[in-house]
C-alpha cells in the first residue's frame, strides 16, 4: 500500500510549526491560508491526531506535533538532498560541480580553526560554497538538532536530545593575563599560587557557551570558585580586555597564539595541570549525507588525525 503523506503536507507542517500561524506559513509558502490550513487538516486526519493546541490565533506544537517535527525537518532534508544531487548529474560533465554546504561551528572553532579548513578544501574543491553560522555551542546544537545546518562543530559537550556527537580534535586552554598584570609583579617566569587564581577577577563567556562550560570543568576541580569580573559574549572580546589588564583569562590556544606571540598576553604557570578539552563533531542521525558533505566531513575527520600528530598546533 502506497503512503498517503505528502511532502507537500509535511513542507507546511514545518512551516505553520515555525511561524504558529497559517497565514503566515502560507505567506512564506506562497499559498493561501485557506490552503495551508486544509493541508493541516488533510495531515492530522491522516495521522488521526492533533498536533498543535489553538491558543488564540496561535498554533503551538502539542506532545505528538513536537514529536513529528524532527521526522518531517529530516524528510524534506533528505528530499532537497536529492533534488541537489540530481541536478548536480544532470549538468553537463565537464562542468565543474557546485558544493553547497552549511556548516554550524561555535565561536572558537568558526573564528580560528574553520576558516583554514575551509580554505584547504576549497584547494581541491575550487567551487565549494560553504556556509557558516557562528553561535555558542548550545546554539550550534540546537541548529543541527533542527537541520538548519548540515552538521556542527562545537567546543563543549552536546546537550541537545538526539544529536549524535563524534570526538575531533583535543584543545589546549592556558591561563593568560597582561604582561602589566599585577600577578607578575617580581619576573615573567614567576610561578603563580591556586590562591592567587581564586581572587581573579576572571573574564567569561556567557552561560551556553562550550568554552564557559570547558573552563568551569577545567578550573573548578582545582580553584572551586572563579570570582567572576566581567562576561563577555565573544572570546575575541575576552582576550582584548585580558591584554588591556582587565582580568585573568582561560582561552583555547587556537584562541589566543597571536596575542602571545605579540607579548601583549602571558600565559601563566601555574601548579595546574595542562587543561586541555575536546572539540567534537555533531550532525542529526536522520541528516541525508551527500556525496559532498561526505567529503567535507572526511575532510574535517582528517584534521583530527592532523593534529593528533602535532601537524596543526599554532605557536
Amino acid at each position: 500500500m502506497l503512503p498517503r503523506l505528502s511532502l507537500r503536507q509535511l513542507l507546511i507542517f514545518a512551516a505553520i510549526a515555525e511561524t504558529g500561524s497559517t497565514t503566515t506559513a502560507g505567506v512564506r509558502l506562497s499559498l493561501s491560508q485557506s490552503a495551508a490550513s486544509a493541508a493541516l487538516n488533510e495531515l492530522e486526519h491522516l495521522l488521526g491526531t492533533r498536533l498543535f493546541d489553538r491558543v488564540g490565533r496561535r498554533l503551538l506544537l502539542n506532545e505528538t506535533g513536537r514529536a513529528l517535527q524532527p521526522r518531517a525537518r529530516a524528510l524534506l532534508d533528505n528530499a532537497m538532498g536529492v533534488e541537489r544531487d540530481f541536478a548536480a548529474h544532470s549538468r553537463s560533465s565537464s562542468a565543474q560541480q557546485a558544493i553547497q554546504l552549511r556548516v554550524g561551528a561555535s565561536t572558537t572553532i568558526g573564528n580560528y580553526l574553520l576558516p583554514s579548513l575551509v580554505a584547504r578544501f576549497r584547494d581541491v574543491q575550487p567551487a565549494a560554497h560553504i556556509d557558516v553560522q557562528i553561535g555558542n555551542t548550545q546554539d550550534v546544537s540546537a541548529s543541527v538538532g533542527r537541520l538548519d545546518v548540515d552538521f556542527g562543530l562545537i567546543e563543549g559537550p552536546c546537550h541537545e536530545r538526539g544529536v549524535r556527537a563524534e570526538p575531533w580534535i583535543e584543545d589546549e586552554l592556558l591561563i593568560v593575563c597582561a604582561a602589566a598584570h599585577p600577578l607578575l609583579r617580581g619576573g615573567k617566569r614567576r610561578h603563580v599560587s591556586v590562591g592567587s587564581l581564586r581572587e581573579g577577577p576572571w573574564l567569561l563567556r556567557e552561560p551556553g557557551s562550550g568554552t564557559r562550560e570547558s573552563v568551569e570543568r577545567a578550573l573548578l576541580p582545582h580553584l572551586h570558585e572563579l570570582q567572576e569580573g566581567m562576561q563577555f559574549g565573544s572570546t575575541e572580546a575576552i582576550k582584548q580586555a585580558a591584554a588591556e589588564g582587565l582580568g585573568l583569562t582561560c582561552l583555547s590556544r587556537y584562541a589566543v597564539q597571536d596575542l602571545i606571540t605579540l607579548g601583549r598576553l602571558l600565559p601563566l604557570k601555574t601548579a595546574l595541570p595542562r587543561l586541555t578539552r575536546r572539540f567534537y563533531l555533531i550532525h542529526h542521525p536522520q541528516k541525508y549525507f551527500s556525496a559532498a558533505l561526505n567529503e567535507f566531513v572526511t575532510h574535517c575527520r582528517n584534521e583530527r588525525e592532523t593534529a593528533s600528530r602535532g601537524g596543526n598546533r599554532p605557536g
